[in-house]
């Protein structure tokens, strides 16, 4: 798998969850645990580390976990759950980890990047708590738009020094035009979501291009949907300090 083959899959998990959020709020949760699980399944297969099903479970679950609780906990605690997830898929990728014993191949690397596989597929609740975040979806479009441009921007095949200032660039300048064509959030809230955004995804780009292009299918939708994943959070956190 080439690494604009991510990106697309990428931008296609990305207007999935857009359009999700603008449907019903049992679509976008049916969208969130089923990103979760992908990203559960891919993330093990990205890393190449042992003992893949067990892991997908354990990445996978907390997730979906998550999304679940996000949209039915009452407003405004939809994240309080949210770390509690992902506490619970950290200790079971340790226990996992201690149960496998001692003088097992690759158990550092897979500790390490299972828990950041936690912590991805747990962010994805973030979708549905800025869709429910008083009742206004304007911060998930911008989010989205500048994504997409950080995304688009990612397909170029320039070097990486090229290409993760100019997606950040894009993202950076695309939120505060869409901000202001599509909702009345003001400039500086969209651009710093522009930018935050812009910024994480370049550089989970760079993980891909460093791990090379020896990957399967299931290791390309998980690392093209977690960081998509991600973006959720993002606006919904920036929405709750700048604008709220």
């Amino acid at each position: 798998m080439k690494p604009w083959t991510i990106g697309t899959i990428g931008l296609a998990g990305l207007a999935v969850f857009v359009g999700g959020a603008y449907t019903s709020p049992e679509v976008l949760l049916g969208v969130a645990i089923l990103v979760a699980l992908a990203v559960g399944i891919g993330w093990p297969h990205f890393l190449g580390i042992p003992a893949k099903k067990t892991l997908a479970a354990i990445i996978g679950l907390p997730g979906a976990g998550s999304a679940v609780a996000a949209t039915y906990v009452p407003a405004p605690g939809f994240l309080d759950w949210t770390p509690a997830f992902i506490a619970a898929g950290v200790m079971a990728v340790f226990l996992m980890q201690l149960i496998r014993g001692t003088g097992q191949a690759q158990r550092l690397e897979s500790t390490l990047g299972s828990s950041a596989g936690v912590l991805l597929s747990c962010l994805g609740a973030g979708w549905i708590a800025a869709s429910r975040f008083n009742g206004v979806k304007e911060m998930l479009l911008v989010a989205g738009i500048s994504a997409a441009f950080a995304l688009l921007a990612g397909l170029i095949r320039w070097p990486d020094r090229i290409v993760a200032p100019l997606g950040i660039v894009l993202a950076g300048l695309t939120a505060p035009l869409a901000g202001l064509i599509f909702s009345n959030i003001a400039v500086i809230p969209a651009a710093v979501v522009g930018v935050v955004v812009g910024a994480v995804l370049v550089s989970l780009r760079r993980l891909v291009i460093l791990r090379g292009d020896a990957i399967n299918i299931p290791a390309a939708i998980g690392m093209g949907l977690a960081p998509v994943a991600a973006v959720g959070s993002l606006a919904y956190f920036i929405d709750k300090l700048l604008i709220y």
